[in-house]
C-alpha cells in the first residue's frame, strides 16, 4: 500500500461552469467521516436493534463494523486511483461498463443518503425536540430539511465546518452515555449476564444476529459518503487512508462501547419498548440526577449532523452524475457566487421532504442499509474487476481477499433469509422504480445525440 499526491485538478471548468472548491483538508475529512457515523443510527435505532437481537446488543454493531471496514478498503483503493466525485456510480460504470447499471447504483446511493436524512429529520422532530415542545413531528421535520438546504448552498466550506462543531456535540452525548455506564457498574448497576443474552423466542440465534446486524449497519455507513467529496478535498489521494480508517474506529469503538452500557442497565425489552428513545432511557436508569433535557439537547445536535452530511453527499452525486450525463444536464448547475450545486440540493431536500411525510424511521433506517449493502456487493466487485485497469500515479491497495470477503458479507446481509424486514425491500422496490421512470424519461427525451457514456469522461468530472 502506497500513497503520494493525487493528481492536479483542472483549473478550469468545461461550458464556463466554475470548478467545486477545493476546502477540504486531512482533519475536516476526519471529522466528516466521524460525524457522518456517528448520528442518528445508535441515537434513534438502538431500541429497535436490541428488540431483534436482545441483550448482545454489542454483537451486531460488532458484526456491522467488520463488514463496513471491509467495503472501506475497496472504497479507498477505487477513490485513489479516481480521486472523482460519483464515488459507487464511477467505480460500476469503469468496472462494468453497463451505463443503466451505473445509473441504478448511482441513483441508490443517492437514496439511501436521502432515506438517512430523513430518518434523522424525523427523529429529531419526533423524538428529541419533543423533550422541549410539543409540534407536530411532520411540519418539524420539513422545516428542519429547509434549513439543512440553505446550509448546504451557502457552501461545502460553511458546511463541513459546522459539521466539526456538530461532531463534537453528538460525540460528547455518546462519551456521557459511556461515562454513566463506568458509573453505574463501578456502583454495583448493571447486569453482566444480558451482554452474552440472545432473542431466540421464535427464531435461531443466527437469524436474531443477522436480522439486527442488518438494521446495525446503518449505524455504520457514512464513510462512503465522503468518496464523493473527493473534488472538494484539497489532496483525496494522500489524505482518504488515513482519514476514513482512523475515523471508522473511532466510530466503531464507541459505538462498541455505547451498546455495552445499554445492555448492562436496561433490559432489552426496556430499549425496544423505548423505541428511538432507547438512549434517553438509558441516561434515565443510570444517572437519574442527570438533565435529561441536556442529553436531548445534545441528540438534536446529533441527528442533525448526520442529516446535514447525507444530504451532502446526495447532492454532490447527483451533480456528478449530471455531469455525466446520465441524469439530465440542469443538475449539474453551479451557483456562480456560491459554487454548490444549487438544482441538486433543491431537488433532494423536495424527495427527502416526501418522505418524511410518508414513512416511519425503522423503516427508512432499514431501507438505507439494503440499498448501502447491494451497492457495496457491487463496489467490491468491481474493485477487483479494476485490478486490471491501471493508472499513472500510485494509490492505496487493498489485500485482494479483502473486497472478496466485503462482497460476500455484503451480499449476504442484503438477502430476505438474513432476516431483513419485508418493508424494506417494498420501500427500495419503490424508490429504484422511481429510478427506472427517471432513466427511461432521459433516454426518451434529454439524452444527447452521443447518448450516455460507456466510460467517464475525467474532463467532465471536473466540472
Amino acid at each position: 500500500m502506497s500513497e503520494t499526491t493525487s493528481p492536479s485538478p483542472a483549473a478550469a471548468a468545461a461550458d464556463g461552469q466554475p470548478e467545486l472548491k477545493r476546502a477540504i483538508g486531512s482533519k475536516l475529512l476526519l471529522f466528516f467521516v466521524i460525524g457522518d457515523i456517528l448520528g442518528t443510527g445508535v441515537y434513534a435505532l438502538t431500541g429497535t436493534v436490541s428488540g431483534k437481537v436482545g441483550g448482545a446488543l454489542w454483537v451486531p454493531f460488532l458484526i456491522a463494523f467488520a463488514v463496513a471496514f471491509l467495503t472501506a478498503f475497496s472504497y479507498l483503493e477505487l477513490v485513489g486511483k479516481y480521486p472523482k466525485a460519483a464515488g459507487a456510480a464511477l467505480y460500476t460504470n469503469r468496472a462494468f461498463k453497463m451505463p443503466f447499471l451505473t445509473f441504478m447504483v448511482a441513483f441508490a446511493v443517492m437514496c439511501s443518503g436521502i432515506t438517512s436524512a430523513s430518518s434523522a429529520a424525523v427523529a429529531f422532530g419526533g423524538t428529541y425536540l419533543k423533550e422541549f415542545v410539543t409540534a407536530p413531528t411532520t411540519i418539524v421535520a420539513i422545516g428542519f430539511l429547509a434549513l439543512l438546504a440553505f446550509i448546504n448552498f451557502r457552501g461545502v466550506g460553511e458546511s463541513v465546518k459546522a459539521n466539526v462543531v456538530l461532531t463534537l456535540i453528538e460525540l460528547s452525548g455518546l462519551v456521557i452515555i459511556i461515562a454513566i455506564g463506568v458509573f453505574a457498574v463501578v456502583n454495583g448497576q448493571g447486569d453482566p449476564s444480558r451482554l452474552v443474552e440472545f432473542n431466540t423466542a421464535d427464531q435461531s440465534a443466527w437469524i436474531a444476529i443477522t436480522s439486527a446486524t442488518s438494521l446495525a449497519f446503518f449505524a455504520m455507513v457514512g464513510f462512503e459518503d465522503s468518496v464523493n467529496m473527493a473534488e472538494e478535498c484539497k489532496d483525496p489521494v494522500r489524505i482518504f487512508p488515513r482519514s476514513m480508517l482512523m475515523g471508522m474506529g473511532v466510530a466503531g469503538s464507541i459505538y462498541l462501547l455505547v451498546a455495552i452500557t445499554s445492555s448492562l442497565l436496561v433490559s432489552s425489552e426496556d430499549l425496544k419498548n423505548a423505541g428511538s428513545k432507547a438512549l434517553l432511557t438509558v441516561v434515565q436508569v443510570g444517572a437519574p440526577a442527570f438533565p435529561l433535557a441536556l442529553f436531548a439537547f445534545i441528540g438534536l445536535f446529533a441527528v442533525a449532523n448526520s442529516a446535514l452530511i447525507n444530504m451532502l453527499m446526495a447532492s454532490r452525486l447527483v451533480y456528478g452524475m449530471a455531469n455525466e450525463k446520465i441524469i439530465p444536464m440542469p443538475f449539474a448547475k453551479v451557483h456562480q457566487t456560491r459554487r454548490t450545486p444549487w438544482i441538486a440540493i433543491v431537488f433532494t431536500s423536495l424527495i427527502a421532504v416526501g418522505l418524511v411525510s410518508t414513512m416511519d424511521i425503522s423503516v427508512l433506517g432499514g431501507t438505507t442499509a439494503l440499498l448501502l449493502l447491494a451497492v457495496f456487493t457491487i463496489v467490491n466487485i468491481a474493485c477487483l474487476v479494476l485490478r486490471k485497469e491501471t493508472v499513472e500515479h500510485k494509490h492505496f491497495r487493498a489485500p485482494t481477499i479483502v473486497p472478496i470477503l466485503g462482497a460476500i458479507t455484503c451480499a449476504y446481509l442484503a438477502l430476505p433469509f438474513s432476516g431483513r424486514a419485508s418493508t424494506d425491500y417494498v420501500l427500495a422496490g419503490v424508490l429504484l422504480g422511481i429510478g427506472l421512470v427517471l432513466w427511461v424519461v432521459n433516454w426518451l427525451f434529454f439524452r444527447r445525440k452521443e447518448g450516455i457514456k460507456a466510460d467517464f469522461d475525467p474532463a467532465a468530472l471536473s466540472k
